[in-house]
């Protein structure tokens, strides 16, 4: 009768700690909102900004970072009035280009601080890194207060340089430089295009200092391993991309990469990449 009884009660605490988790938890994402160009057509930023914003709508995103996205193409997502964001354009530190923004519901969070930084070896200013020829790369970061559960952590949104093989190498190591001098031992997410797949050294020297969401995750990683579409609906999506990486602090419960489509057309060419992840 004892043993059933402890058993009982093993069980009903379970599910409180599940129930609890739940309740606490964030719906965490990484978006590649593809840049605004008349060259895409069909697939044009005009084309396809409703289909965006009804995703993440949808799928109720607390917390998400984006990559690539112009400043009127970031005031079109902000039209979702649950959400405020943060972010500078990589041009200039203001408004010029695109940015690494991230959004946060505005009734669940509250930006504590906030600042941006360059991946080069001039971090503190705009500029090309490395070997990269294209284009300037900024990471977003934000410190962010939880309205429900009072608890602290960091928030960075990053996008790698697709060229510059050293430049990504290079990246890897700034993040994880960048991340301990803002963040300390404040619990940390990062999410961001890497344009790098797993098994390359960026991604291992971040995982260094976080855990790789898809490795982590308490259930089986849902939907395809690849994230990148090129606007193809029958596109292969074999290579992984885009991450959501977290501090030891969390616990991730879900981990998946959508592929919500509208007449077989994808909001952009990257998927979104979500986690359900709770701060212990």
């Amino acid at each position: 009768m004892r043993l059933l009884f402890s058993l009982l009660f093993c069980s009903m605490l379970t599910l409180q700690l599940s129930v609890a988790q739940q309740s606490n938890s964030i719906n965490v994402a990484t978006y590649n909102l593809r840049y605004d160009t008349k060259n895409d057509g069909i697939n044009a930023w005009p084309n396809r900004k409703e289909n965006v914003k009804d995703l993440i709508r949808f799928h109720e995103f607390d917390l998400f970072g984006t990559q690539e996205a112009l400043r009127h193409q970031l005031t079109d997502i902000a039209e979702l009035k649950d959400y405020a964001f943060f972010g500078a354009g990589r041009d200039d530190g203001k408004e010029a280009g695109e940015h690494s923004a991230i959004f946060y519901r505005k009734d669940r969070f509250k930006i504590l601080q906030s600042g941006n930084f360059w991946l080069s070896e001039t971090p503190d200013k705009p500029g090309k890194g490395w070997d990269a020829t294209c284009c300037n790369r900024i990471c977003s970061w934000a410190k962010f207060s939880d309205l429900k559960t009072k608890k602290e952590f960091f928030f960075f949104s990053v996008h790698f340089d697709h060229q510059g093989v050293e430049a990504r190498r290079e990246s890897g190591k700034l993040m994880v430089t960048k991340i301990k001098e803002i963040a300390k031992n404040t619990p940390v997410i990062l999410v961001g295009d890497l344009n790098s797949t797993p098994e390359t050294e960026q991604v291992k020297t971040i995982q260094t200092l976080l855990n790789d969401s898809h490795n982590v995750t308490a259930t089986p990683p849902y939907g395809p391993e690849g994230t990148f579409n090129a606007f193809k609906f029958d596109a292969p999506m074999d290579k992984r991309i885009d991450y959501i990486f977290v501090s030891k602090q969390f616990d991730v419960l879900k981990y998946g990469v959508l592929t919500d489509a509208k007449e077989k057309r994808y909001p952009s060419d990257h998927q979104p990449v979500v986690a359900k992840v709770v701060l212990k």
